[in-house]
């Protein structure tokens, strides 16, 4: 729990590094965008499905409707979108950490090429989304325990988002190999309980991705020395 805390901490106290703001104003922006261009699409897709069923209601009912929508769109699919847009940029997030807390181990980093990044980015999408799907029918089933479906895709997102939080760092040191992550289980469920808890808070769900691929770097590296220590 230590080593997590700590990461985390030396996340947020690294926000105003130049590089890690440029990352986050623009993976912020994208994402903010998708969603925006994704509700303008919604809004015209139903004027159109309303009108082909003869209904006339002054674009009054489709704009509630692609309101409500996208509402409940943006609460499920944040945390997704997010990730797999924070994927493109993940490089320099780690980087920016390991120059300023790892230098002796940055020179031994390799930027993965941008086929592994988009390969990466595509298959965490799969797997949140998948996962997501499949956690759909037990909060539907807890939809009226006022907290069970919350739990639920809190849970499952702590797991996927600690894995995916820890391999940015990872990767990079593997030569390109998708090797196992040698951070502990334990660090990353808590990791991603963690930086999934912050995306249920408003406007704090728009850094958290940025401090979690920090944070995720940090115990990424204390793995990596811990193996170093011990085969030594």
């Amino acid at each position: 729990m230590n080593a997590v805390l700590s990461s985390l901490s030396k996340a947020f106290g690294q926000l105003g590094d130049p590089a890690i703001l440029r990352v986050a104003a623009k993976s912020i922006a994208i994402t903010l965008l998708l969603f925006v261009g994704a509700g303008v699409g919604l809004y015209f897709g139903l004027e159109w499905l309303f009108a082909r069923a003869g209904w006339e209601t002054g674009g009054l009912a489709q704009a509630a409707a692609a309101a409500i929508i996208a509402v409940i769109a943006f609460w499920f699919l944040f945390r997704i979108v997010a990730l797999a847009v924070l994927q493109f940029f993940a490089d320099k997030i780690v980087a920016a950490v390991e120059a300023k807390h790892y230098p002796d181990l940055a020179d031994k980093a390799k930027p993965l090429p941008l086929p592994q990044d988009i390969a990466n980015s595509l298959r965490g999408l799969g797997r949140a989304l998948g996962f997501n799907l499949l956690a759909l029918p037990l909060a539907a089933v807890l939809v009226f325990t006022a907290f069970g479906p919350a739990i639920v895709f809190l849970a499952v997102n702590a797991v996927l988002l600690g894995r995916e939080l820890t391999d940015m760092g990872w990767l990079r040191h593997t030569d390109g190999k998708p090797l196992p992550t040698p951070v502990p289980s334990g660090q990353r469920l808590m990791l991603g309980g963690a930086i999934a808890a912050m995306m249920l808070v408003p406007f704090l769900n728009l850094i958290a991705p940025v401090i979690g691929a920090a944070a995720g770097t940090h115990l990424a590296h204390d793995a990596m020395r811990r193996l170093e220590t011990y085969d030594a």
